[in-house]
C-alpha cells in the first residue's frame, strides 16, 4: 500500500500542468483552423471522461485485488508455518485446492483490471488520429482548403493535447484514486485500538515501600481478549502476591492460566475491577519465541552482556551441554523461528531470556512442559527456586507435584479462581484438581542445599557491566558479525576467533540460476506456439494500421494541395518524375472525390481501433494464463520440496516470492510488456515513415539507435542488479516483521518495542535506499534519452530547411517527417525505459522460476502399490538405518537396528537433542534416510510418500491448526460423515461451558489462536482417532497439557489404539512406564531397548539412572506404574 506514494509523486504535477497546456493549445488551434480545430479537441475531451471512468474502475479492482491477495498470502503463510505437519499428514492436496481457489478468485479480478487497462492502452493509439479525422472531416465538409501547413501543425498540437490529457492526466487520476484506497486501508490500520498497558507501574523505590508490600494485587478483575467478544477471559479475579513469593497457577486446559499472565502484562482489555503492579516484569511465553540471531543475542536480548551473570543463567537453565553440541557454542546462529533447535532447547533459551533480565516479578508460562523430567527438575530447583529464590515468581505449570514449596497456589477453572491456598491446605481439600498435587510426591531439598543455592543467587546479583551491545545490531541480519566482533571480553577465554558464517542468513541472488530467455520462458509457460504467434501477429497488424492512417493523411494532403495549385482536373503536363509525382499519377488514375477519401480514412481509423483492442485483450488473456501457471508450478515445487529447504530459508523469504514477486508477474510485468511493445513498435513505424520521405535519414537513425542501445545496455546492467538487491533487501523487512509479530507479548513485556522499531527502521532504510537508487537510475536514463532525441529532431528540421528545396520534397512530406520525429522522441524515451522495466520485472519471473527448480522429495521410480488395508499388523523394522538432514551433512541418527513387533507400545526417551524427533522424521521420510525401514515387510523407500504418510498417524509436538472450520481441521478431504467426527470430538472430551468450540462449524482463527495449546493437542488427537491407522506416533504430545488432560489422552490412546503400534517420544517418564519396551537414545544412537522393568532392575542401565535422577519417591511411583 505504501509503495503507491512513489507513483503518485510522479503524476501529481500533471494534474495542474495538463489543463494549463490544453488551454494554451486550444487557443493556437483555434487561430490555425477555426471551429474545426475546436471540434478535434472536443473529441479528445470526449475520450477523457471515458478514460477517467476506466481509471476509477481500476481503483475499485485494485481494492478487491488487495483483499484477495492478502487472503492468499495469509493462507500461504499458514501453510509455510505448518508445512511439517502438512507433510506428515499428507495433506498437500486439500491445501493446494485451497490455494487454487484463492488464486482463482484473485486472478479473476486482476483479469478484469487488465482488460480495463487494455482498453485504456487502445485509446492511446487511437485518440489523436480520431481527433485529426474529426477536424479534417469538418474542414472538408465546409469546403475549406486542406493544406500541409495546417494539417501537420494541427497534428502535432493534437498529439500534445492527447498525450497530456488522455494519458498523463487520466493516469494521474487513476493513480490518485488508487492512492486514496491505500490511504483508507492505512488509516483503518492506524485507527485500530492502541495497546495500552492496564497497569500503573510504580517504581520499587518509592518511600513507604515496605519489604513485604504486595508487589501485585488485583481486585474483582474481569477482562476480555477483545472488547467485541461477548465472553470474558477471566472473571472476578482477586489475588495478591508479596515480594519474594512463589505463586503456582494450575488448572485444566483452557481455564485461563495464560490469560492471567497476559492480563498482568496488560495485553487484555479490562472490563471492571483493579490491578496494581509495583515493579518491573519479565516474562517467558508458553510457545517459545526465538528470533534469527545467535543464541547469546536471544538470551541477552538487548540488555548488557555480563559474562559472569550470563554463565550463571546458562547453568541454571541447563544449556551448557547443548552449547557443547552446537558448532559455535552460544554464538551459533539459529534460523527463523529457531528452526535448527529442538523444542526443549527453544523452551530453555526462552526461559533464560526471561531470567537474564533483572526484574521484580517473573511471569513463567509453563516453561517446564517441553523438557524431559530431569531437566525439568533441574530448572525447578536450580533456576526457579535457586537463581530466582528471592524474587517474586508466578509459575503456570502442569507439573503440579513440583509446587510443594510454593507460597500460594491458585486453581483456575473457566476463568474463575476455583480454589487457592498453600500446598498443604489444597491437598486436604476435596477439589478434583487439588488431589493431583499429592499424586506424584517428591522430596524437598535439604535446608543446607537450599542455603547454598541462596548464597549463590545473592552472589549473582552483583553485576559487572562489560559492554552494552545494542539489540539493534544484534538482530540486524547484516550487522551481526560486527556486533559480535566488537564485543570486548576481559576474561582470558578466546571467543573472538569464532567467526559466524553470514552466508547462511543472507539470501542468495537469483542471478544465473535460470537458463535461457526469461521472456520466452514467461510466455511459453502459459500458451503454446500458435497462441504466442497469434498475439505477436496482432501486434504487427495493429502497428500496420497506425502507419497506414498516418501515411494516408500525408497522401491525401498532397492530392488536396495539388488540386489547389493546378486546376481541378489534373490537366497539367508535369514532367517531374520524383516519388511525389508517381503518387500523384496514382491519385489521378484513381480519380476519387473528397467524400471517397473521407470514407477510406474513416475505415482505416475503425480498423485501427478493432485491431488494437483485440490485440490488448488477447495479450492480457495470455498473460493471466502465464501468471496462473507460474504460480501453480512454484506452489507445487515449494510444497513438494524437502523439509531441509524450510529449515534453511526463513518464511519471510519464501513469502516474499509469493507476495511481491508473484504480484509483479500478475500486474506490473504485463503492463510493462504492453507499454514497451506498443511504444517501440510505434517508434519503429515512425522511423519507417521518415525514411520513406528521405532515405538518407537511415544513417542518422542508425547512429542515434546505436547510442540508445549502448545507453540502455549500461543502464540495464546497473538497474538489474539494483533491482535484485532491492528484492534481497526486502526479505529482512518481512522476516523481521514476522518474528516481531510472533514474539509481540515477549517484546512488550521486556520493553524492547523501541529497539525493535529502530531495527525495523534500519531494515526499511536499507530497502528504501536500494529502491531510491532504482528510481534515480531510471530518471537519469530518461534524461539521457531525451537529450539524444532532441539532437535527432534538430538534425531533421535543419536538413529540411537546407536541402528540402533541392530534393523537391513537398510540404506534406516534410510535415509528416517532422511530426513523426517529434512523437518519436517521447516514444523512444518511454519505450526504452519500459523495455528496461520489462527486463527488471522479468527478475521476478527469474525468482519464481528459481523456486520451480527446487529438488523435490525422493519418490521411488517404480512405486509399489500396497494392499488397501496395509499395514494391517504394524510391524516396524529398522535395518542399519541412518538419517541426515543435509545431503552433505553428518548422520544425525546412526546405524539403528531394531524390530518393533505388531501392537507393541514403545516409549522413546533420551536427553533433549538425542535424536528422538529425528526418529519420527525418518519414519515419515522427511529427510534423507540411509539403510532400510520396513513396515509390514514393505520397505518405505518403495512407496509413494503420500501413501506412506497417510498410513501413519502422528500427534505432533507443536499442535498446528489452520484457519477454517473445525471440520476442515479434522477432515480436509471430507471423507467422513458428521457422526464419525463428533464421536472423535467426544472421545477426546473437547468441550467448553457454552459448547462452542466443539461444534464442527466453529471458526478456527489464524493458527488456531482461539483454542488454547492443550485444546489444540486434543484436536490433533481427534485427527488421529478419525484416521484409524495401525501405527501412531506421539511426539511429546502431552507436554503442554495439565495432568488431567494428560491422563485423559493416555486413557484414550490405550482404549482407541489398543490394536495399534504406538511409538511415544516422552519427557515425563511416568507416561511411558506402561510401555512394552523402552528405547533409550543418546546423540543419535540406540543405547538400550528392552522392557522398562528389566531396565529398572539393572542398576547400571542408563534408563534406571534417568529415573534415579528424578528423585527417590518418584522411582517408587514409577515402579508402581510399571506393568
Amino acid at each position: 500500500d505504501v509503495s503507491r506514494f512513489d507513483m503518485v509523486t510522479i503524476f501529481i504535477h500533471h494534474m495542474w500542468i495538463s489543463p494549463l497546456i490544453t488551454v494554451i493549445l486550444t487557443v493556437f488551434i483555434y487561430l490555425e483552423s477555426g471551429w474545426a480545430g475546436l471540434l478535434g479537441i472536443a473529441t479528445v475531451f470526449l475520450v477523457v471522461p471515458l478514460q477517467g471512468y476506466t481509471g476509477k474502475l481500476s481503483a475499485i479492482y485494485r481494492k478487491q485485488t488487495a483483499l484477495k491477495t492478502d487472503e492468499r498470502v495469509r493462507l500461504m503463510d499458514e501453510i509455510l508455518s505448518g508445512i511439517q505437519v502438512i507433510k506428515m499428514y499428507a495433506w498437500e492436496k486439500p491445501f493446494a485446492k485451497l490455494i487454487h481457489f484463492a488464486r482463482k478468485a484473485e486472478l479473476k479480478i486482476i483479469t478484469k483490471s487488465s482488460y480495463v487497462r487494455g482498453l485504456y492502452m487502445t485509446f492511446g493509439m487511437f485518440t489523436t488520429r480520431l481527433a485529426l479525422f474529426t477536424t479534417l472531416l469538418v474542414v472538408a465538409l465546409t469546403d475549406k482548403p486542406i493544406k500541409a501547413s495546417m494539417v501537420f501543425v494541427l497534428m502535432s498540437y493534437l498529439n500534445i493535447v492527447s498525450q497530456t490529457m488522455s494519458q498523463m492526466f487520466v493516469r494521474g487520476i487513476s493513480e490518485i484514486a488508487e492512492l486514496f484506497v491505500a490511504i483508507k486501508r492505512l488509516e483503518g490500520f492506524m485507527l485500530n485500538e492502541e495497546y495500552e498497558s492496564l497497569i500503573s507501574q510504580q517504581n520499587g523505590t518509592d518511600s513507604g515501600y515496605t519489604s513485604n508490600k504486595h508487589l501485585l494485587s488485583t481486585e474483582d478483575l474481569t477482562v476480555k481478549w477483545n472488547a467485541k467478544l461477548s465472553d470474558n477471559a477471566l472473571e472476578n479475579i482477586t489475588m495478591s502476591v508479596r515480594r519474594g513469593e512463589l505463586l503456582g497457577v494450575i488448572g485444566p486446559v483452557g481455564s485461563g492460566k495464560s490469560s492471567l499472565l497476559q492480563t498482568i502484562l496488560g495485553e487484555l482489555e479490562r472490563v471492571s475491577g483493579n490491578i496494581k503492579v509495583n515493579g518491573t516484569l519479565s516474562y517467558a511465553s508458553q510457545e517459545a519465541w526465538v528470533f534469527a540471531a545467535t543464541i547469546r543475542q536471544n538470551i541477552v536480548f538487548g540488555a548488557e552482556y555480563d559474562k559472569k551473570k550470563y554463565n550463571e543463567v546458562v547453568r541454571a537453565c541447563a544449556l551448557e551441554k547443548d552449547f557443547e553440541q552446537f558448532p559455535n557454542g552460544d554464538l551459533t546462529i539459529v534460523g527463523d523461528r529457531g528452526a535448527s533447535l529442538s523444542g526443549g532447547q527453544k523452551a530453555r533459551i526462552n526461559l533464560a531470556r526471561a531470567i537474564y533480565r533483572d526484574a521484580d516479578i517473573y511471569l513463567l508460562d509453563d516453561p517446564l512442559s517441553a523438557v524431559d523430567i530431569h531437566v525439568s527438575k533441574h530448572l525447578y530447583d536450580l533456576c526457579i527456586n535457586g537463581y530466582l529464590y528471592n524474587k517474586t515468581r508466578i509459575l503456570v505449570t502442569h507439573q503440579v507435584h513440583l509446587l510443594k514449596d510454593a507460597d500460594n497456589i491458585i486453581i483456575l477453572n473457566n476463568g474463575h479462581i476455583e480454589n487457592e491456598g498453600t500446598f498443604e491446605k489444597l491437598s486436604s481439600s476435596d477439589n478434583l484438581y487439588a488431589k493431583l498435587l499429592t499424586a506424584e510426591p517428591e522430596e524437598k531439598l535439604t535446608e543446607e542445599e537450599r542455603q547454598k543455592l541462596a548464597a549463590n543467587a545473592k552472589r549473582d546479583r552483583k553485576m559487572s557491566v562489560k559492554s552494552i551491545k545494542s539489540l539493534a545490531s544484534a538482530m540486524s541480519e547484516l550487522s551481526i558479525p560486527e556486533a559480535i566482533l566488537a564485543e570486548p571480553d576481559d576474561e582470558s577465554e578466546v571467543e573472538e576467533d569464532k567467526k559466524i558464517d553470514m552466508k547462511d542468513l543472507q539470501e542468495e541472488s537469483s542471478k544465473g540460476k535460470v537458463k535461457g530467455s526469461l521472456f520466452f520462458k514467461y510466455f511459453f509457460s502459459g500458451g503454446n506456439f500458435c497462441v504466442v504467434m497469434l498475439v505477436f501477429m496482432l501486434y504487427i497488424l495493429a502497428q500496420g494500421a497506425v502507419m497506414a492512417v498516418d501515411y494516408y493523411v500525408s497522401f491525401w494532403v498532397k492530392v488536396e494541395e495539388y488540386k489547389i495549385t493546378h486546376d481541378e482536373n489534373f490537366t497539367t503536363n508535369s514532367t517531374d518524375k520524383s516519388t511525389s509525382s508517381a503518387l500523384l499519377q496514382f491519385a489521378k488514375s484513381l480519380n476519387w472525390d473528397r467524400n471517397l477519401y473521407l470514407y477510406v480514412y474513416g475505415g482505416l481509423i475503425l480498423s485501427l481501433f478493432v485491431l488494437a483492442l483485440s490485440r490488448s485483450m488477447l495479450f492480457y488473456k495470455l498473460a493471466m494464463i502465464c501468471s496462473q501457471k507460474l504460480h501453480d508450478s512454484i506452489f507445487f515445487s515449494v510444497i513438494k520440496t524437502r523439509m531441509r529447504f524450510f529449515d534453511t530459508n526463513p518464511s519471510g523469504r519464501i513469502l516474499n516470492r509469493f507476495s511481491k514477486d508473484i504480484g509483479s508477474v500478475d500486474e506490473l510485468l504485463p503492463k510493462a510488456i504492453l507499454d514497451a511493445s506498443q511504444l517501440i513498435l510505434m517508434a519503429l513505424g515512425s522511423i519507417v515513415l521518415i525514411t520513406v520521405v528521405n532515405p538518407f535519414f537511415i544513417i542518422a537513425v542508425a547512429v542515434i539507435g546505436t547510442f540508445s542501445m549502448i545507453l540502455r545496455h549500461i543502464y540495464l546492467k546497473t538497474s538489474k542488479n539494483i533491482k535484485r538487491l532491492e528484492g534481497i533487501m526486502r526479505s529482512p523487512v518481512f522476516t523481521h516483521l514476522n518474528a516481531t509479530l510472533n514474539g509481540l507479548t515477549t517484546i512488550r513485556a521486556f520493553g524492547a518495542a523501541n529497539i525493535l522499531r529502530d531495527e525495523f527502521d534500519k531494515h526499511q532504510d536499507n530497502h528504501t535506499s536500494a529502491w531510491f537508487m532504482f528510481i534515480a537510475a531510471s530518471s537519469a536514463f530518461g534524461l539521457a534519452m531525451d537529450l539524444m532525441c532532441c539532437c535527432f529532431i534538430t538534425l531533421i528540421t535543419f536538413s529540411f530547411l537546407t536541402f528540402g528545396e533541392v530534393a523537391g520534397l513537398s510540404g506534406a512530406d516534410v510535415g509528416l517527417a517532422i511530426t513523426q520525429a517529434i512523437s518519436l522522441t517521447m516514444m523512444v524515451q518511454w519505450g526504452l525505459r519500459q523495455s528496461a522495466e520489462v527486463a527488471n520485472q522479468l527478475m521476478s519471473v527469474e525468482r519464481v522460476l528459481e523456486y520451480k527448480q527446487l529438488p523435490s522429495e525422493k519418490e521411488p521410480e517404480i512405486p509399489k502399490v500396497p494392499a488397501k488395508n496395509w499395514p494391517n499388523n504394524g510391524e516396524i523394522i529398522f535395518d542399519n538405518m541412518g538419517l541426515k538432514y543435509d545431503e552433505q551433512g553428518a548422520l544425525v541418527l546412526k546405524n539403528l537396528n531394531l524390530t518393533i513387533k505388531p501392537k507393541e507400545k514403545v516409549g522413546i526417551v533420551g536427553r533433549t537433542g538425542a535424536g528422538k524427533s529425528s526418529l519420527i522424521s525418518a519414519l515419515f521420510r522427511l529427510a534423507n534416510v540411509e539403510g532400510g525401514i520396513k513396515i509390514d515387510n514393505i520397505d518405505t523407500k518403495e512407496l509413494i510418500l503420500e501413501t506412506l504418510r497417510s498410513k501413519i498417524s502422528i500427534i505432533p509436538q507443536d499442535p498446528v491448526l489452520f484457519s477454517g472450520t473445525l471440520r476442515y481441521n479434522l477432515d480436509p478431504f471430507e471423507e467422513y460423515n458428521d457422526e464419525t467426527l463428533y464421536r472423535a470430538i467426544e472421545d477426546v472430551e473437547l468441550k467448553d461451558p457454552a459448547n462452542i468450540i466443539n461444534r464442527l462449524e466453529n471458526r478456527v482463527m489464524d493458527r488456531g489462536a482461539n483454542y488454547s495449546v492443550g485444546q489444540r493437542q486434543l484436536i490433533c488427537l481427534a485427527r488421529a482417532i478419525i484416521r484409524k491407522n495401525r501405527i501412531l506416533m506421539l511426539d511429546e504430545a502431552t507436554a503442554n497439557v495439565d495432568p488431567q488432560t494428560d491422563a485423559l489422552i493416555q486413557k484414550t490412546i490405550r482404549k482407541k489404539f489398543a490394536d495399534c503400534t504406538v511409538l511415544t517420544v516422552a519427557h515425563r517418564l511416568n507416561t511411558i512406564m506402561d510401555s512394552d519396551k523402552v528405547l533409550v537414545m543418546d546423540s543419535g544412537t540406540m543405547v538400550e531397548f528392552d522392557h522398562p522393568n528389566n531396565l529398572l532392575n539393572d542398576p547400571n542401565s542408563v534408563f534406571s539412572r534417568m529415573v534415579q535422577e528424578t528423585g527417590k519417591k518418584y522411582v517408587r511411583t514409577t515402579k508402581k506404574n510399571c506393568p
